[in-house]
């Protein structure tokens, strides 16, 4: 009788074994290997919304010494509620910017540092997907958070300076017209995903190569050889040939709009046009590199053991 009870029971336990999917998809294996990193990584998200918060709260600041000296005048409104738009934008670039290059730094060092490694090593997740995961970060992750909390601070600010204007004598619709609100929030998305994503991914890859090899000091490791490779260059033939491609790399592809003689300089995001940044060879070389650093950063956290 209990053994016929126990059959049973164990049948539907078997049937429910069965209904189990016994093999998960390499794409939610990416997405929970994300996810893991933004758990373990606050300061992805926590850094970015705390000088969001202090640059909000100079904001306000201003905003409330500006309604001491009503009414206002035209440059008024342009120097302390428009240029601020523009501010607010590039802090956020730059915010993501030393987050992911402090992230990928320490994105495959630290788990070898308090031996976590072994862990996520008995984990059904592959060291392609791992580090893929982690160059995710800085690459999409970081500038659609950037993006997004940008289009907030000025939201924020967009409807504080119309409350203020109320009474000023300025027309509120005129200064929503001429805000740069809605004038460059597709510019900055763009900008963010082409030249912090796909521009930057040589970076990151190589941070995250010296990440996966570095016995100690991952900082040390990754900045020291790019600054002897100058120097030796510079000793051994007298050029700069290395140092002018570090530098073009970091700040960002050429512009492909030309500058006509005693025009005003130009906004860079106009200057990014998608036909013309995406046939830059630079793009393509660099993209080839991170490749290899990737390629380089999966082998060695293969067989690179804790530190």
């Amino acid at each position: 009788m209990n053994t016929q009870s126990n059959t049973m029971h164990e049948a539907p336990l078997e049937s429910q074994a069965i209904a189990i999917p016994a093999v998960i998809s390499p794409a939610r294996r990416m997405y929970w290997s994300v996810r893991r990193e933004l758990w373990e990584n606050h300061s992805i998200y926590v850094a970015p919304l705390v000088v969001a918060a202090l640059f909000l709260l100079s904001f306000l600041i201003s905003l409330i010494r500006l309604r001491q000296h009503m009414p206002i005048t035209s440059e008024q409104v342009h120097d302390m509620l428009i240029a601020p738009y523009e501010y607010v934008a590039g802090l956020m670039m730059a915010t993501a910017l030393i987050v992911g290059i402090f992230y990928s730094l320490d994105a495959l060092y630290g788990e070898r540092r308090d031996r976590s490694i072994f862990f996520w090593k008995s984990l059904p997740v592959s060291d392609v997907t791992t580090v893929l995961s982690k160059f995710t970060i800085p690459l999409v992750v970081l500038p659609l958070l950037s993006f997004a909390i940008i289009i907030a601070a000025q939201l924020i600010m967009l409807l504080s300076s119309t409350v203020v204007l109320l009474g000023s004598g300025v027309s509120a619709p005129t200064f929503w017209t001429h805000s740069s609100f809605f004038r460059v929030s597709w510019g900055v998305l763009y900008h963010l995903v082409t030249v912090h994503g796909l521009w930057f991914a040589p970076i990151y890859g190589w941070l995250i190569l010296v990440s996966a090899w570095a016995p100690r000091a991952s900082f040390v490791w990754a900045f020291l050889p790019p600054v002897v490779i100058c120097g030796v260059e510079k000793l051994a033939f007298n050029t700069t040939h290395f140092l002018e491609m570090l530098g073009n790399r970091v700040t960002g592809p050429p512009s492909s709009m030309p500058m006509t003689p005693g025009s005003p300089p130009m906004n860079p995001l106009a200057a990014l046009i998608p036909s013309q940044f995406f046939s830059l060879p630079g793009l393509w070389i660099g993209l080839a590199i991170a490749a290899i650093f990737l390629a380089g950063a999966v082998r060695l956290r293969r067989y690179r053991g804790p530190v």
